[in-house]
């Protein structure tokens, strides 16, 4: 029998496409003339390692100019609609915005200058240390498209000999101290010479410098000579004072007298408000303009590191910049160093504080839809006092109420309203029974916090939310941030249970596999009371980082003290009560890794894996439901909907068709997610992502089969894909996501991967496996 030879036609015809794409790219050009398509650089060095080479012309590729046309796939999408968009004839509309927001115009041949990128090239590798180097220039050309070829030819790499600081025995204190802060130099022996780590070191020298009270010093006044012809490719290096620096940057200043204007506008300028004698209010080294007396001097003495005498610090200076800026009450800071009037070497600073405006009150309301099939809106409104008793305290109050409509499902009329508030009140300083020094730039907070919600699902249940928390937040860095909660209370109480609800319990009570429990446990009373801490660390506000992470860890602790000294045991005897009602103990921690990697100007791949556990000890057998752990939907396993996976390879076709039913809860979560972002035009990003994880429960459930957490999770994870577009306007980002199961972690072993399913053209494959998700923000 003969093989059937296949049809070539497609792959003939998307050739062709190919083709006629590209050409219709360079027959609009300027007659003459041709598109330059990018440059290349060749680095011949037989010293370096084949590593170092490709590193280095990495580089200098990135310092050619001009930049190519945006390339996708050898393809020029932005050139091309820029063609196809013709000449508009004003300057709005459509045409006018697909020509010049969404397309590119054409990157000429003409307009590279070769003989300057070849300067550029020469520079950059002298500057590296190879002092010895030649460039060439040269281009190719085929079908109107032109490329650029460079050719680098350094020598060997010039070292460090010798660094050379002025002597211990120097003519002026202020050579001496240069020397005295030798030892972090950026410049090292037997490192490459490198015109960027001399630049490091001068502002290094100098940092430390204005640390030590030379305030009028700066990296200019700094001279590091180098001497080549101590060896072969070897270099000096001698860092000196220039001669020529100023008398005054040569001279340690101290601070004098600090003024403060708290109220400062120009519509009431300071010497206006000097003349009211009443105006000026004189607190330890503080003197302080402010009629109004809008706050109390207490602020000034946390925030402000400066005192009358001390030795001028540039760090002193803006960590007090830093804290005044975080306190969240000022608008508008600024501080001024003026030489005193009497003394040569003092400086009098003046800082000058626009407040906001004192109370605000904002109003929000958004739409939102999930997975489940709900479609909703909520609303709320928040009145706050930024100076609530004059020392930059924070009142805030605040209303909320919404509703979810499920819109579409087996079982309509099951909706969801909330409704709600909350007041806090943040002090800008810890309050502790002792006393807590603290020196980061950043401001630490205390809060109190009391809340309450009434949840009422249409038919079924409604609840009554009440919580309280006191505890603090403070920060080391820009990059690190911790919350502790000494104090959190959280008491859940039914307030009307339907008897429709009350019927499905006793027919899941019928089945028994424990469903029934796991109805009747989302209407139980909850008390939940104990500390609770997390810590976050970031880097992603690095923009030109290649790799940036985010980490948030968090423990919470709930009970510990109140099952100790009760002697709870609810294995063995009834649970232990407080107030009429058992209260919860358990541990509980989960870890959020993120992982962010630039792969060009415009794309990037972001990856997360989340892990997370809770036991249940001492007075409780099982976490409390608000605490346990859910997965799917808009943030999670985009590919299932919201909290509709696990736990573990358990699935009941009688509980799991009802939507009604509650959430799918486990005690412990493994959740993994890979998307990869990239631009697609102006303000619209594309997105193809990779999700997988699951829930399980920590002790074994005779009612729950495969729910147990073993060695084995990894084969009852859920997989799902998926693609999508981010309409990303800066302050708002809308995010569509279409996506669709791998893998179901409830079918037979040997059977749970759906690959083969997959049927687009199916309309009942779709209506049962693609899920739609709208959410504003990306996922991670």
């Amino acid at each position: 029998m003969k093989k059937m030879k296949k049809n070539r036609l497609p792959y003939y015809l998307i050739l062709a496409l190919l083709f006629a794409y590209g050409c219709s790219n360079t027959k609009y050009l300027p007659e003459g003339d041709m598109l330059y398509v990018g440059g290349e650089v060749e680095v011949k060095d037989t010293v370096m390692s084949r590593k170092e080479r490709k590193a280095m012309e990495k580089t200098m590729e990135g310092l050619l100019r001009p930049k190519p046309n945006t390339a996708f796939f050898g393809l020029r999408p932005k050139l091309w609609i820029y063609n196809i968009a013709g000449t508009p004839k004003k300057d709005r509309g459509f045409k006018y915005w697909l020509k010049n927001k969404v397309g590119e115009p054409p990157v000429l041949f003409s307009q590279v200058d070769m003989d300057y990128n070849a300067d550029i090239l020469q520079n950059y590798a002298e500057n590296k240390g190879y002092f010895k180097v030649r460039t060439a220039a040269d281009s190719t050309s085929r079908n109107r498209r032109a490329k650029a070829k460079y050719t680098v030819m350094p020598k060997q790499q010039y070292t460090i000999r010798k660094v050379i600081f002025p002597g211990d025995s120097a003519a002026t204190e202020l050579d001496s101290t240069v020397a005295n802060i030798r030892r972090r130099s950026r410049l090292k022996k037997g490192q490459p010479y490198d015109l960027d780590v001399i630049k490091e070191e001068r502002e290094r020298i100098d940092q430390r410098l204005k640390n030590k009270g030379y305030f009028y010093f700066n990296p200019d006044y700094i001279l590091v000579q180098v001497d080549s012809t101590v060896g072969k490719h070897q270099v000096d290096l001698i860092v000196k004072v220039k001669d020529e620096t100023p008398a005054r940057a040569k001279r340690v200043y101290t601070i004098g007298d600090i003024v403060i204007y708290p109220n400062y506008s120009l519509a009431n300028a300071k010497d206006t408000l000097a003349k009211d004698p009443k105006a000026v209010e004189r607190y330890k080294d503080f003197t302080i303009i402010d009629p109004d007396h809008t706050f109390r001097p207490i602020i000034y003495d946390r925030t402000m590191f400066f005192h009358k005498g001390d030795k001028y610090s540039r760090r002193d200076h803006n960590l007090t910049l830093n804290r005044l800026v975080n306190l969240g009450t000022f608008k508008f800071v600024k501080n001024e160093f003026r030489p005193s009037d009497s003394l040569d070497t003092v400086l009098d600073t003046y800082y000058y504080f626009t407040p906001l405006p004192k109370k605000s009150i904002r109003f929000e309301i958004l739409a939102k839809t999930n997975s489940a099939n709900y479609n909703g809106s909520e609303a709320s409104v928040n009145w706050s006092n930024r100076n609530a008793f004059r020392a930059a305290e924070l009142l805030s109050f605040s209303v909320f109420g919404g509703a979810e409509i499920q819109a579409s499902g087996q079982n309509k009329g099951y909706n969801v309203y909330r409704v709600g508030g909350e007041a806090s009140l943040v002090w800008p300083r810890f309050i502790t029974p002792i006393k807590i020094q603290d020196s980061s730039a950043f401001v630490p907070r205390t809060r109190a916090m009391v809340s309450y919600e009434y949840q009422n699902r249409a038919r079924l249940y409604s609840l009554n939310s009440f919580r309280t928390q006191f505890g603090y937040l403070w920060k080391d860095n820009i990059r690190t941030e911790h919350q502790l909660n000494a104090f959190d209370v959280n008491y859940v109480s039914p307030a009307t249970v339907t008897q429709e609800y009350r019927d499905q319990i006793t027919a899941a009570d019928s089945l028994n596999n424990g469903s029934g429990n796991a109805l009747r446990k989302v209407i139980e009373k909850q008390l939940i009371f104990g500390p609770n801490y997390s810590y976050t660390y970031t880097n992603t506000m690095r923009k030109f980082r290649k790799h940036t992470f985010y980490y948030k860890g968090s423990i919470d602790l709930a009970g510990t003290i109140a099952g100790l000294a009760t002697g709870a045991d609810a294995r063995t005897k009834e649970p232990e009560e407080i107030l009429g009602v058992p209260f919860s103990q358990f541990v509980k921690t989960e870890h959020d890794l993120r992982h962010y990697m630039k792969l060009g100007e415009k794309s990037s791949l972001a990856s997360r894996i989340i892990a997370g556990v809770g036991v249940p000890y001492g007075n409780s057998t099982e976490l409390p439901f608000m605490r346990q752990f859910f997965i799917g939907g808009t943030n999670s396993i985009r590919a299932f909907r919201a909290r509709s996976i696990g736990p573990g390879s358990y699935r009941n076709p009688d509980i799991d068709a009802s939507s009604f039913l509650p959430d799918k809860s486990g005690d412990i979560k493994l959740e993994m997610n890979t998307e990869y972002r990239g631009n697609l035009f102006s303000v619209i990003n594309g997105a193809v992502f990779l999700d997988a994880g699951n829930i399980w429960l920590w002790n074994k459930n005779e009612g729950k089969p495969g729910s147990q957490f073993t060695s084995k999770f990894y084969d009852e994870l859920a997989v799902g894909a998926g693609a999508g577009l981010r309409i990303d306007i800066t302050f708002l980002v809308l995010r569509l996501d279409l996506a669709f199961p791998l893998r179901k972690p409830w079918l037979p072993e040997g059977e749970r991967w759906v690959i083969d399913d997959i049927d687009f053209g199916g309309k009942t494959w779709r209506r049962n496996n693609l899920v739609f998700n709208l959410a504003i923000g990306y996922p991670f």
